[in-house]
């Protein structure tokens, strides 16, 4: 008989996609607990069976299978920034190996561009030119076209000239996401890519005794053993604890825990410790859908694995992160007005657009991350921001030092409203609110 936890998995796999679901109606219509449900639910989640989606619930949803961009390509690409193609089709197909910002001068960005590069910018057609000509393709950020000559280009070296109404910040983080998905080192670690296979598993059967059990555990120095009927689908599990006591003749079906958790070989290892650690289990089996064990995990091999993923690169960094990183903290000036904190930055090239100003994506960026670290720092709690008002009084140049205040205006159980002010040389030329979801815990 399958568990409460199975029943519940089950329940949720046979409802319609687009049924919402709670923890109060699974626990009311199943007859379990609400910490059962809950349980059930958040594995459901993680099984790609559920999705939460703020202010409507929890939605049953079409199981998602993995998808990859093996190449980079700049037919991609074009997916990617929901751009357009102007001229260089015969290039779509070539792989893309970097992208650069075109926000300096000819003669010092020639040294970046490479063939089989992307130079991103704006309304500059000595740049596209020189870029074409070295091998590399185009990307034309906030809408501009290009002249016949620049096409007839493109045509000929057989590279792209694409085009986007996004602002270069954002193509740029749209792109460098792309890149880095083609970076990761492994997917994501799942129970099959770590557990004990079944030839290498130590099992009991029904009619096992306690005097199996015993010699098993001497020749084997484990504890704990999955238990089979005759076509091995898993019965239960049996430990030292539950043969205590009892007569060496007794049968194992007898005194091992019933109906035990299990879990499959497509589940994460991460959501697995977290069950491990929550129950207090230190061997898992691992089975198919009918009950038939295929292996078994233990909480040691779940760390190990967690340890490793850790250690390992799994992704690039993104130009938010880069940005975010720029960001210092200091302590205002002793007026005696405010003991809010303030944050710092320097605008590099990095950051503007075409036209030598800050983008607008990168402060609605950089007053994301100060909303975030105010709310940590003042209260510790952990935010999402999920609007943000953002007023430009002035254009923001670049090599400009700006300065930025938060101040909290109101603060709830769960959610707050922030002010934020952007200062260069005391000087105001942006204003935001701020208004942030909090988390429950930090």
């Amino acid at each position: 008989m399958a568990t409460k936890h199975d029943q519940i998995l089950e329940h949720i796999e046979n409802l319609p996609v687009g049924v919402k679901i709670s923890v109060r109606g699974i626990a009311k219509e199943l007859q379990v607990s609400e910490g059962t449900a809950y349980r059930a639910i958040k594995e459901a989640e993680t099984n790609g069976l559920v999705s939460t989606i703020q202010r409507v619930g929890t939605i049953r949803i079409e199981r998602k299978m993995k998808e990859s961009i093996e190449k980079l390509t700049f037919k991609e690409v074009v997916k990617v920034i929901e751009g357009d193609v102007l001229g260089g089709d015969k290039g779509l197909d070539k792989i893309l190996n970097k992208f650069i910002i075109g926000a300096m001068t000819e003669k010092s960005m020639l040294r970046y561009i490479t063939p089989g590069s992307l130079m991103i910018v704006g309304d500059r057609e000595g740049v596209q030119r020189l870029a074409l000509r070295n091998g590399a393709a185009v990307l034309l950020t906030g809408g501009f076209d290009v002249s016949e000559e620049i096409r007839q280009l493109a045509d000929e070296v057989e590279m792209p000239i694409l085009r986007t109404t996004y602002d270069t910040f954002t193509v740029a983080t749209m792109i460098n996401r792309a890149i880095s998905d083609q970076l990761i080192k492994k997917d994501i670690m799942l129970v099959g890519d770590i557990q004990t296979a079944m030839d290498q598993t130590h099992y009991m059967y029904l009619k096992d005794t306690v005097e199996d059990y015993q010699k098993l555990a001497q020749s084997t120095h484990h504890s704990r053993f999955p238990v089979v009927n005759r076509t091995k689908r898993l019965m239960g599990i049996v430990t030292s604890k539950d043969i205590i006591g009892k007569q060496l003749h007794q049968t194992i079906d007898k005194v091992m825990t019933k109906n035990p958790r299990q879990v499959k070989a497509h589940m994460s290892v991460a959501s697995v410790g977290h069950m491990m650690i929550w129950d207090g289990l230190e061997v898992m089996p691992v089975v198919e859908d009918d009950l038939t064990l295929i292996g078994i995990v233990s909480r040691q091999d779940v760390m190990k694995a967690m340890q490793l993923a850790q250690k390992q690169p799994q992704v690039a960094n993104t130009i938010s992160d880069e940005i975010a990183a720029e960001i210092i903290e200091k302590e205002p000036a002793g007026n005696g007005q405010s003991q809010e904190s303030v944050y710092t930055f320097n605008v590099s090239p990095q950051m503007v657009s075409g036209m030598g100003t800050m983008a607008f994506g990168v402060l609605s960026e950089i007053i994301a991350e100060v909303s975030h670290r105010a709310m940590f720092k003042n209260h510790r709690k952990n935010s999402v921001v999920e609007q943000v008002s953002l007023y430009y009084f002035k254009l923001i140049q670049i090599e400009s030092d700006v300065e930025i205040r938060p101040r909290i205006l109101e603060m709830g159980r769960r959610s707050a409203k922030l002010d934020i002010e952007v200062f260069i040389e005391n000087i105001l030329v942006a204003k935001a609110v701020v208004l942030s979801q909090l988390m429950e815990k930090p």
